[in-house]
Protein backbone atom coordinates (compact mmCIF):
# COMPACT_ATOMS: atom_id res chain seq x y z
CA UNK A 1 0.00 0.00 0.00
CA UNK A 2 1.12 3.11 -0.88
CA UNK A 3 1.77 6.00 1.75
CA UNK A 4 -0.31 9.31 0.67
CA UNK A 5 2.50 11.40 -0.47
CA UNK A 6 3.84 8.60 -2.49
CA UNK A 7 0.42 8.09 -4.44
CA UNK A 8 0.20 12.53 -4.44
CA UNK A 9 3.02 11.87 -7.14
CA UNK A 10 1.45 9.38 -9.15
CA UNK A 11 0.59 9.79 -13.09
CA UNK A 12 -2.56 9.17 -12.15
CA UNK A 13 -2.88 11.97 -9.61
CA UNK A 14 -0.87 14.71 -11.43
CA UNK A 15 -3.79 15.67 -13.49
CA UNK A 16 -5.20 17.28 -10.81
CA UNK A 17 -2.15 19.31 -10.07
CA UNK A 18 -2.84 23.18 -10.63
CA UNK A 19 0.49 23.84 -12.29
CA UNK A 20 -0.09 27.42 -13.54
CA UNK A 21 1.01 30.53 -11.54
CA UNK A 22 -1.14 32.05 -9.00
CA UNK A 23 -3.66 34.07 -10.94
CA UNK A 24 -4.26 36.81 -8.18
CA UNK A 25 -1.06 38.32 -6.63
CA UNK A 26 -1.91 38.91 -2.62
CA UNK A 27 -1.90 42.41 -1.40
CA UNK A 28 0.54 42.18 1.37
CA UNK A 29 0.91 45.64 3.81
CA UNK A 30 3.60 45.77 6.27
CA UNK A 31 3.55 48.03 8.61
CA UNK A 32 6.50 49.42 10.77
CA UNK A 33 5.33 49.78 14.64
CA UNK A 34 8.39 52.01 16.03
CA UNK A 35 10.72 54.22 14.62
CA UNK A 36 13.86 51.45 15.25
CA UNK A 37 11.47 49.17 12.77
CA UNK A 38 10.84 52.09 10.66
CA UNK A 39 14.47 52.08 9.50
CA UNK A 40 14.16 48.01 8.84
CA UNK A 41 10.97 48.71 6.83
CA UNK A 42 12.72 51.95 4.42
CA UNK A 43 15.21 49.27 3.79
CA UNK A 44 13.16 46.21 3.00
CA UNK A 45 10.95 48.42 1.17
CA UNK A 46 13.93 48.99 -1.35
CA UNK A 47 13.81 45.89 -3.09
CA UNK A 48 11.77 44.81 -5.74
CA UNK A 49 8.02 43.31 -4.05
CA UNK A 50 4.87 41.97 -5.75
CA UNK A 51 1.90 43.68 -5.01
CA UNK A 52 3.48 44.89 -1.03
CA UNK A 53 2.94 48.33 0.12
CA UNK A 54 4.85 49.65 2.86
CA UNK A 55 3.82 52.07 5.86
CA UNK A 56 4.96 53.39 9.19
CA UNK A 57 2.99 54.04 12.31
CA UNK A 58 6.04 55.29 14.53
CA UNK A 59 3.75 58.35 14.74
CA UNK A 60 1.80 56.94 16.83
CA UNK A 61 3.76 55.80 19.13
CA UNK A 62 5.19 58.96 20.13
CA UNK A 63 1.59 60.71 20.32
CA UNK A 64 0.38 60.99 24.23
CA UNK A 65 -3.29 60.00 24.51
CA UNK A 66 -6.17 62.36 24.39
CA UNK A 67 -3.81 65.51 23.88
CA UNK A 68 -4.73 66.51 20.13
CA UNK A 69 -4.05 63.56 18.84
CA UNK A 70 -5.73 62.84 15.15
CA UNK A 71 -6.41 59.02 14.40
CA UNK A 72 -6.00 60.15 10.85
CA UNK A 73 -2.31 61.16 10.73
CA UNK A 74 -0.73 58.34 12.58
CA UNK A 75 -0.09 56.09 9.73
CA UNK A 76 1.86 57.00 6.41
CA UNK A 77 3.52 55.83 3.25
CA UNK A 78 7.47 55.72 3.09
CA UNK A 79 7.06 59.09 0.92
CA UNK A 80 5.35 60.65 4.60
CA UNK A 81 1.88 60.98 2.93
CA UNK A 82 -0.77 60.01 5.24
CA UNK A 83 -3.21 56.74 4.31
CA UNK A 84 -6.47 55.87 6.16
CA UNK A 85 -5.75 52.78 7.94
CA UNK A 86 -9.01 51.32 7.05
CA UNK A 87 -8.63 51.53 3.08
CA UNK A 88 -5.20 50.40 3.80
CA UNK A 89 -6.50 47.40 4.91
CA UNK A 90 -9.81 46.84 2.98
CA UNK A 91 -6.83 46.18 -0.06
CA UNK A 92 -5.12 43.73 1.68
CA UNK A 93 -5.27 40.12 2.00
CA UNK A 94 -2.20 40.16 4.91
CA UNK A 95 -0.83 42.94 6.92
CA UNK A 96 2.52 42.36 8.72
CA UNK A 97 3.49 44.99 11.26
CA UNK A 98 7.18 44.79 12.46
CA UNK A 99 8.67 46.15 15.72
CA UNK A 100 11.49 45.64 17.84
CA UNK A 101 11.61 44.37 21.01
CA UNK A 102 11.15 46.71 24.09
CA UNK A 103 9.32 49.50 22.33
CA UNK A 104 6.04 50.69 22.42
CA UNK A 105 3.47 49.03 19.78
CA UNK A 106 0.17 50.62 20.95
CA UNK A 107 -0.85 51.21 17.03
CA UNK A 108 -0.91 47.22 16.90
CA UNK A 109 -4.52 47.60 18.72
CA UNK A 110 -5.96 49.41 16.09
CA UNK A 111 -4.76 47.97 13.17
CA UNK A 112 -5.26 44.98 14.34
CA UNK A 113 -8.94 45.61 15.49
CA UNK A 114 -9.50 47.03 11.49
CA UNK A 115 -7.74 43.81 10.29
CA UNK A 116 -9.90 41.44 12.65
CA UNK A 117 -13.43 43.82 11.35
CA UNK A 118 -12.51 42.93 7.82
CA UNK A 119 -11.13 39.13 7.79
CA UNK A 120 -7.64 40.17 6.81
CA UNK A 121 -4.86 38.01 8.02
CA UNK A 122 -2.06 39.31 10.55
CA UNK A 123 1.52 38.26 10.86
CA UNK A 124 3.81 40.00 13.44
CA UNK A 125 7.25 40.07 13.35
CA UNK A 126 9.41 41.25 16.08
CA UNK A 127 13.17 42.20 15.61
CA UNK A 128 14.84 40.79 18.55
CA UNK A 129 18.35 40.03 18.48
CA UNK A 130 20.41 38.61 21.13
CA UNK A 131 20.62 42.12 23.24
CA UNK A 132 16.50 41.81 23.59
CA UNK A 133 16.04 40.89 27.03
CA UNK A 134 12.95 38.65 28.15
CA UNK A 135 11.67 42.01 30.00
CA UNK A 136 12.06 43.83 26.44
CA UNK A 137 10.80 41.08 24.27
CA UNK A 138 7.86 40.05 26.79
CA UNK A 139 6.69 43.92 26.61
CA UNK A 140 5.63 43.98 22.84
CA UNK A 141 4.60 40.43 22.45
CA UNK A 142 1.97 41.24 25.13
CA UNK A 143 0.99 44.17 22.79
CA UNK A 144 1.12 42.04 19.72
CA UNK A 145 -0.27 38.73 20.60
CA UNK A 146 -3.60 39.56 20.73
CA UNK A 147 -3.94 41.05 17.17
CA UNK A 148 -1.41 38.51 14.96
CA UNK A 149 -2.71 35.36 13.74
CA UNK A 150 1.05 34.54 13.09
CA UNK A 151 4.05 35.82 15.58
CA UNK A 152 7.84 35.48 15.30
CA UNK A 153 10.38 36.34 17.02
CA UNK A 154 13.46 36.99 14.38
CA UNK A 155 17.03 37.02 15.64
CA UNK A 156 17.91 39.29 12.81
CA UNK A 157 16.96 41.57 10.12
CA UNK A 158 17.78 38.63 6.93
CA UNK A 159 15.33 36.58 8.59
CA UNK A 160 12.57 39.35 8.34
CA UNK A 161 13.40 39.48 4.78
CA UNK A 162 13.11 35.96 4.69
CA UNK A 163 9.79 36.44 6.18
CA UNK A 164 8.39 38.83 3.71
CA UNK A 165 9.84 36.54 0.54
CA UNK A 166 8.05 33.66 2.16
CA UNK A 167 4.33 35.45 2.51
CA UNK A 168 5.11 35.94 -0.97
CA UNK A 169 5.01 39.70 -0.66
Amino acid sequence: MLSESARMSTTAEARFRIDAPNSKPRHVKVIALDSASEALVKHLAERRWNSASFFTASAFAGAPPGRGFSMQGWLSDLAGRTKDLVDEVNGADLVVMVATAGESVQAAALIGEACSLKRVNTTGLILGGASATDEMLSKTLSQLRPWSLMLVIANGEDYIEDMLIALRA
